[in-house]
């Protein structure tokens, strides 16, 4: 049965896209077989990989509006390994199409129960809100990875998604853990990023990923160009952290195992 990792953090602009985009890779450059779910009406996890709408038969938005089956729903990545189902933005539309339905927020966790099976990872890409797709998503998730940007402004709002998380444990997902915080745009030579970086450690100790995702300009190019970093530049630092966060998810898995 494959992990689901929902990628959440309800403040934008902290890497929660391109942590999806180049941990996905990196998973399958590792071995794994991967889906990429685009849970964002933005989709820019699918532009990211290059997938234009047309490619796609049906998006996330059909399978949750209209019990659109996954298995058909994905399409094949340019990374070996890795498949991924798109988003459109009519997925904006999709909470007021969900509230009225039984069980709203377990409707994304049916539809990935008959595919769960085929994959290693599922990675979910949120969008920065906690609406009822990312509830969706976080009821779905058997982890959560929150990315946090090594900037003044980095602890805020953590808050307020840790406490939908308690919310949600008890009444909708029991096994939800938090498979770590992920210091994101981290540049080495500024006393704050350092600083943000040890006020996480403090707070919440091994919760906090020993990698950290650099600022790399390679890293930011590559969406542009339908790739991955570790297709577009593999030795790239941008790439390289993916891969070391890669195996640091595989190693948790299997020093639980």
């Amino acid at each position: 049965m494959g992990k689901i990792i929902a990628i959440a953090n309800q403040k934008g602009g902290v890497g929660k896209t391109t942590t999806t985009i180049n941990l996905g890779a990196s998973l399958a450059a590792e071995g794994k077989k991967v889906l990429i779910v685009d849970a964002d009406p933005q989709a820019n996890a699918t532009s990211g990989y290059g997938i234009r709408p047309e490619d796609m038969s049906s998006s996330i938005y059909e399978c949750l509006a209209d019990d659109y089956p996954v298995a058909g729903s994905q399409v094949e990545t340019c990374v070996k390994g890795l498949d991924l189902v798109g988003s459109r933005i009519d997925l904006a539309g999709a909470e007021i199409e969900l509230i009225n339905r039984p069980d709203r927020e377990k409707v994304l966790k049916r539809c990935l129960a008959p595919v769960a099976p085929l994959y290693d990872y599922i990675l979910i890409d949120c969008s920065p809100s906690l609406g009822l797709i990312t509830v969706n998503a976080l009821t779905a998730a058997n982890s959560v990875i929150i990315p946090v940007q090594a900037e003044y402004f980095a602890l805020e709002g953590i808050t307020k998604l840790i406490n939908t998380i308690r919310i949600i444990k008890p009444k909708l997902n029991p096994g939800l853990e938090i498979e770590g915080f992920l210091l994101t745009m981290y540049d080495a030579r500024l006393r704050l990023a350092n600083q943000i970086y040890e006020e996480l450690k403090g707070h919440f100790g091994d919760m906090v990923f020993n990698t950290v995702i650099p600022r790399n300009i390679r890293l930011s190019e590559a969406p542009s160009h339908g790739l991955p970093a570790l297709l577009y530049d593999p030795e790239s630092r941008g790439a390289t952290s993916h891969i070391a966060l890669a195996r640091e998810i595989i190693s948790h898995e299997r020093a639980k195992s």
